[in-house]
């Protein structure tokens, strides 16, 4: 594919409605296949039109890296590295890195991503309400970068002062209120850092400790393959329908607990849908808020909450985005109840 070539969500979104057309036993045949290399974003004008000159079998069952990374994000979080006070309290502390890096997003399709410790979405911060945190940032990027944490915390501890390439800052507050928060870069243009990857689920546990439950972290996100300020991909976690072809595999009857964002940029809102079941939706992830008992929830950008559910038989259970579009262009995946 030349430099003059465009990939556009529309040539995409015809392979992916193809592709859910060839469903073969327990498999969705799954990402969009090589048609590149590498996306070079940076350089592709606005105004060139795509063509799809080829594609082969969508059904892809290898583990690629991009894969990979979206199953580490699924159940790792960072703790951070921990120590006590003289005053007895719990002290976290964490290393952050900006640094740019191509992402696979789908097999054979990489974006020039801006990242947090080389991840799209970065990691998840988890703490427990009380703690005091320091998070311990340094700018390798490109950009001027910053971390902005949703939260309670002095205003010098805000995030929207850029942290310029080659330099560091550390940012530390109490860990409050308990919840289910985000963090991003807060440069700008906002849409510009945001889009390019800089964000991340941070969780801020209540001292009484929740349920014992299957946790799982989810991010939904979108990617601008041609700067033309739409999404050509939508992911949880940053790989196209990663888990279509790998379902997250529960235990019938298991309680399961989904701390659930939207960063989707240029989009105004994003959705998750769970088929043959029910979930409770918890707003900010606080029980003390009203909860939902539902299938579907909507999530402007920014938003977050906490998803628990059991599966009563067992089998596939699909979830995707409630927006046909987002689905088709990667946002889906299967539970498959054990």
């Amino acid at each position: 594919m030349s430099n003059g070539d465009k990939v556009s969500r529309r040539d995409v979104l015809k392979i992916g409605s193809a592709g859910a057309l060839g469903i073969t036993g327990s498999y969705f045949l799954n990402q969009i296949t090589p048609f590149i290399t590498t996306v070079k974003a940076e350089t592709h004008g606005k105004n060139n039109h795509a063509k799809m000159n080829h594609h082969n079998n969508m059904n892809d069952l290898s583990k690629t890296s991009g894969y990979k990374m979206a199953e580490r994000l699924l159940t790792t979080f960072d703790y951070g590295k921990v120590s006590t006070l003289p005053n007895g309290q719990t002290l976290r502390e964490y290393e952050v890195v900006a640094i740019d890096k191509e992402i696979e997003i789908a097999k054979g399709i990489k974006f020039p991503g801006w990242t947090y410790n080389g991840t799209i979405p970065g990691p998840t911060f988890r703490c427990t309400e009380g703690d005091l945190l320091r998070f311990h940032f340094t700018n390798k990027g490109s950009h001027p970068h910053s971390i902005h944490f949703h939260g309670i915390h002095p205003p010098e501890m805000d995030g929207i002062v850029p942290i310029t390439s080659g330099q560091k800052f550390t940012y530390e507050f109490e860990a409050k209120p308990y919840g289910m928060q985000i963090y991003h870069c807060h440069v700008l243009p906002l849409a510009r850092h945001i889009h390019k990857g800089l964000y991340g689920n941070f969780i801020i546990d209540p001292k009484t400790p929740r349920e014992p439950a299957l946790e799982l972290n989810m991010v939904m996100n979108g990617f601008d393959l041609d700067l033309d300020g739409e999404n050509d991909f939508y992911t949880v976690n940053g790989y196209a329908f990663a888990f279509m072809n790998h379902p997250i595999r529960v235990k019938k009857d298991q309680l399961v607990r989904i701390y659930l964002s939207n960063l989707t940029e240029f989009d105004l809102i994003n959705s998750f849908h769970l088929h043959a079941n029910y979930f409770t939706y918890y707003p900010i992830g606080r029980k003390d808020n009203p909860s939902l008992f539902t299938d579907t929830i909507m999530q402007c950008q920014g938003e977050r909450g906490i998803l628990e559910m059991r599966f009563p038989y067992k089998g596939q259970y699909m979830f995707h985005a409630h927006v046909s579009e987002f689905a088709e262009l990667g946002w889906m995946g299967f539970f498959e109840v054990e």
